[in-house]
């Protein structure tokens, strides 16, 4: 058997088509077939249900393409080691963001990077906490950045930043009057928040509780963006809770709906994640440097209380 013949494996485990499968290994679906047939006649096994719609994976090939996945991870890190040997940075690298620090944070350090660094090539997926946990493991993902920490065994988290919570605080509501916000102040009642998937969301609910031991889950009013809770929360159904870097976005007549938490101010830790085995560590180091260096000027807080965004 082939590593080819193996990635080709992997690439029908995942599309469950094999015609997807060759596109995506830049192959002729006669030329993959033929591969797997090969690879079967070989094993002397069926790896693949074909009379399946979509294709499924026999009980053996299950275990075929586990290992399978393991084998090539291993066989791509043979050139990870060689260029972390002659500190080369540069070659492919995959990389995870979560919905709620994307659209902040990569405008401005992605230009930077990319001059810095011209030969990595950067794959950027937005993806929620609970797929980047799960790419990071199955190989899918060299590292992520997301909120943490995330009290996984298998992967290594260092911080990139701690970035406070603000309220968004519309007319006519109850703390409308209050030139700062303490925990305390909070009412998940009328606390407008994201979808279910989101670790914002989590980070909210989690503060919420710090002050309140019974909280209803049933919520009137849930969104997929943060701008979306912005909008409603300006026709007068609830207030919000954003990331500080999002306030930076919000237009000049709006920022006197912003308040601040009195210090120590909740605020969630941002950090750069990856598998305890990655082997392209120049370039999450190169990352590490590159964000951390833009990011100091644009936070400043120092006295914070970090908030878990583990569901509890």
């Amino acid at each position: 058997m082939t590593i080819t013949q193996l990635k080709y494996a992997l690439s029908i485990a995942e599309h469950k088509n094999f015609t997807k499968a060759a596109e995506k290994c830049f192959v002729t679906q006669p030329t993959l077939s033929t591969q797997i047939q090969k690879l079967e006649d070989e094993l002397d096994v069926v790896i693949f249900d074909r009379g399946k719609k979509p294709i499924e994976l026999t009980e053996v090939g299950r275990k075929i393409v586990f290992q399978a996945r393991n084998i090539v991870n291993e066989a791509e890190r043979i050139q990870d080691i060689v260029d972390q040997q002659k500190g080369f940075i540069g070659g492919e690298f995959r990389l995870g963001i979560i919905p709620t620090v994307m659209p902040t944070l990569l405008p401005m350090f992605l230009q930077n990077f990319i001059k810095k660094y011209p030969k990595v090539k950067l794959k950027i997926e937005e993806l929620t906490t609970e797929e980047i946990l799960t790419r990071i493991s199955d190989g899918h993902l060299d590292a992520a950045i997301a909120a943490t920490p995330l009290e996984s065994d298998n992967i290594k988290e260092r911080v990139l930043y701690y970035e406070p919570f603000v309220a968004y605080v519309p007319n006519n509501h109850r703390l409308r009057d209050k030139k700062t916000i303490e925990v305390s102040d909070l009412d998940i009642d009328d606390m407008l928040l994201l979808e279910d998937g989101h670790c914002f969301r989590d980070g909210v609910i989690n503060l919420c509780k710090s002050f309140k031991d019974q909280i209803d889950d049933s919520f009137q009013l849930e969104s997929g963006s943060i701008e979306t809770l912005i909008k409603l929360s300006n026709e007068g159904l609830g207030m919000t809770l954003l990331p500080y870097l999002h306030t930076l976005d919000v237009k000049e007549k709006l920022n006197p709906n912003l308040r601040h938490f009195k210090e120590p101010s909740p605020a969630r830790e941002v950090s750069i994640i990856y598998h305890k085995s990655e082997l392209k560590m120049q370039i999450i180091d190169a990352l590490h440097n590159v964000i951390s260096g833009i990011i100091r000027g644009a936070i400043a807080f120092q006295n914070v209380e970090i908030i878990s965004p583990l569901p509890k």
